[in-house]
């Protein structure tokens, strides 16, 4: 797969409406009030003989992991994050080998969060998901040049030969498809070819293979900066989808909107999540960076740094309307990490990724895990929380231990996930 010169497209008015449909519902939750079960279990209810509401307070919450794409710190922060929230589940588990990907039912993510996601929740031929998070996070690191640098060759030779981002991914992820995911999964992309975000899910992905798509290929579409690696093509499994791929950050660089709106009208899979309250949220940021970090302000930012600025603005807005939907139950149903104004002393399409450069990314992240904790509040902006970002990660992962428990001694499913039907082996070893 090779990218694409193709003449620039503006984006249609379909974000809008897309926008307009992901922040509707969460208005209408916030703004109507709707406490109502039966208002909200639009959906086919298993057939029992006990009534909807005695089911549905007896269901739990749905866990959704957030990873917003690679902001200011490359995809770091939210690796360190994810790495701590994994380690603070397994000591509360006592399971050495709990894994993230067995304490929450849905992961979306963008950019370097979507890389995340795709290791966290492939699984791999052993059944358990193919990387722990600290291998993640580590990967991320030793490899983000590679992934966002562009190439050095001229388009005739990238058109027969891989890029970087295409061999490494091929690597890691072989032939595995959002099928594969052990749990369901959310990553977007910005599709020039439609002029609308592309959203890869795998409930879509079992419904039919037009939207079954390679990890390898999800992976390389939502991590292609549209000033640094440029537009990608990439086709389905069976073909017969095909998009033209920049980054998820363009798109959706905050999916955690667009995560709770999946969760809450895909009644298949669960069924009992009627509203912001029978969710677990947790979103993990990557850094908003001060105007430092873009150079001197006498001068106009070049068009890298404009996306890094919408995509934090975006990313910020996104939280705001979310806890606004969470309304009263923002502390104890919604968490977000985040890190303010601070200075990484690189432009974000700095051409210095070297191993130092690597580290000093690194050694930033986990002192904001030190950082007091900011939260949106409603109407009022931010505020700095008493918690720091570590020990709010840590209060979370006890939140997820005790939903955890509390459904192995339930008799009503959560969560009832499809499952994928075996491949041929023509679909199964198909090139990209």
């Amino acid at each position: 797969m090779a990218a694409i010169a193709a003449a620039p497209i503006e984006p249609s008015f379909d974000v809008d409406k897309l926008s307009y449909e992901i922040f509707s519902i969460l208005e209408s939750k916030f703004l109507f009030g709707y406490d109502d079960p039966k208002l909200f279990l639009t959906g086919t209810l298993p057939e029992t003989e006990f009534p909807a509401e005695k089911l549905k307070s007896g269901a739990g919450k749905v866990r959704i992991l957030c990873i917003d794409a690679g902001g200011a710190t490359d995809g770091i922060l939210a690796g360190k994050s994810i790495s701590f929230l994994e380690e603070s589940l397994r000591r509360r588990s006592g399971n050495p080998d709990a894994r993230i990907a067995d304490f929450f039912d849905v992961a979306a993510g963008s950019g370097a969060g979507g890389i995340l996601a795709a290791m966290l929740f492939t699984k791999g031929k052993d059944g358990r998901p193919l990387f722990k998070a600290a291998e993640a996070v580590k990967f991320l690191a030793e490899n983000r040049q590679k992934i966002i640098s562009p190439s050095r060759e001229g388009i005739f030779r990238r058109l027969f030969r891989p890029s970087n981002a295409e061999r490494i991914f091929r690597r890691v992820f072989s032939e595995y498809t959002l099928k594969d995911t052990i749990k369901p999964v959310l990553i977007p992309c910005y599709d020039l070819s439609t002029g609308a975000p592309f959203l890869f899910s795998r409930a879509d992905a079992l419904e039919t293979d037009g939207y079954d798509f390679k990890m390898r290929v999800v992976c390389l579409a939502t991590s292609a900066h549209p000033t640094v690696v440029g537009a990608v093509e990439m086709r389905s499994v069976d073909k017969t989808t095909k998009i033209l791929a920049v980054d998820g950050g363009v798109a959706m660089s905050n999916p955690t909107a667009a995560a709770i709106t999946h969760v809450l009208n895909n009644k298949h899979e669960f069924p009992f999540a009627s509203g912001v309250e029978d969710l677990l949220v947790v979103s993990l940021g990557n850094g908003e960076s001060d105007t430092g970090m873009f150079g001197r302000r006498d001068r106009t930012p070049l068009p890298g740094e404009l996306v890094r600025i919408a995509g934090e603005g975006v990313s910020d807005m996104v939280d705001q309307a979310v806890s606004m939907a969470f309304g009263h139950i923002t502390t104890s149903n919604y968490v977000r990490i985040q890190a303010n104004g601070f200075n990484t002393g690189k432009s974000p399409i700095s051409k210095n990724h070297s191993l130092s450069d690597t580290k000093r990314l690194v050694g930033v992240a986990e002192e904001m895990l030190a950082q007091k904790n900011v939260e949106s509040v409603l109407f009022r902006g931010k505020k700095i929380a008493e918690k720091t970002n570590a020990e709010k990660l840590d209060w979370f992962a006890g939140e997820l231990i005790k939903e955890h428990e509390r459904r192995k001694a339930s008799i009503f499913p959560t969560v009832v996930l499809k499952q994928a039907t075996p491949r041929t082996s023509s679909s199964t070893t198909s090139s990209c």
